[in-house]
């Protein structure tokens, strides 16, 4: 399947502002601009991969306590808002919208790409392609994967072992095979739409509220120097270079390590137990 190109239309969002944007950076560890080479590109995505979760906390949040409002976080300043005060990320629709946001916002040349996760035809995966030099790069905040993936007509392979992706081009588009804690295998993504604007962003974003694997029990990730941390339901993954392990935990440890691995505040915990959130983590997960 082709990827469809589309002009930049309407429907886009404000652009972040200079103060979001630089307490964005500080807190990222930046102490001013990266620069908008492929070396600032590599550095600023990987402070990202380091520092924003992703998880469906505020979703499980919203589904639970306001589900006739629109899903939180599709708007780059109250994503950023919230995660600089409690640390919270989001699923793929806010945080690709965020990052492509602050990426642009440093003065890269970015814009919103939209794709099917698992290939199965449909779009329901936001991603970020940047344009460098005549070249373009993916930056995906759901993969997660440490380092901006070259999008040309070779086939790329990682060379991080915690990390293992890589981006196959085929039929006009690319197709990126990543492995995702916990799942063994690798799960392909194909890209299919270049642009996509905001507004096929925020519905996207609500037609997921119908159907997702991001609805019913908690899923967090974090990424850590030489370890990535995956919450799945109340189970704790935890991936290094020995290997994958493996823990089923209370309630209690749940939430501690929503505060101590993922980096989440005791008032955004507070709110996501208080929601039932955490009660429907321990239930069987329904068919999807």
């Amino acid at each position: 399947m082709t990827e469809v190109h589309t002009q930049n239309p309407t429907g886009e969002s404000e652009g972040l502002s200079e103060q979001t944007r630089d307490r964005v950076l500080e807190r990222l560890g930046f102490p001013h601009l990266p620069t908008t080479n492929l070396a600032g590109l590599q550095t600023l995505y990987r402070a990202w991969c380091a520092g924003v979760p992703f998880d469906n906390v505020r979703k499980m949040i919203a589904l639970r306590t306001e589900p006739e409002r629109p899903l939180p976080g599709g708007e780059a300043e109250e994503f950023f808002a919230h995660w600089l005060a409690d640390g919270v990320g989001g699923t793929c629709w806010p945080t690709s919208n965020a990052l492509f946001a602050l990426a642009q916002a440093v003065g890269f040349e970015a814009r919103r790409v939209a794709g099917s996760m698992r290939d199965l035809g449909m779009v329901n995966h936001g991603s970020v392609k940047v344009r460098l030099e005549g070249s373009d790069w993916l930056i995906d905040s759901s993969l997660l994967c440490n380092l901006p993936l070259p999008l040309n007509e070779d086939i790329f392979v990682s060379s991080d072992s915690l990390c293992p992706i890589e981006v196959e081009p085929v039929d006009g588009t690319h197709l990126i095979w990543a492995n995702v804690p916990p799942m063994p295998q690798y799960l392909p993504c194909r890209l299919l739409v270049d642009t996509a604007d905001h507004t096929l962003y925020l519905t996207r974003y609500e037609v997921s509220r119908e159907q997702s694997p991001f609805n019913q029990r908690l899923y967090a990730r974090r990424n850590h120097p030489d370890e990535i941390i995956v919450l799945l339901g109340h189970t704790r993954f935890s991936k290094t270079a020995h290997g994958l392990a493996v823990s089923e935990l209370t309630p209690e440890q749940l939430c501690q390590s929503l505060r101590e691995d993922i980096g989440l505040s005791d008032h955004v915990i507070a709110q996501w137990v208080d929601s039932g959130s955490l009660d429907a983590s321990f239930e069987t997960p329904s068919a999807p």
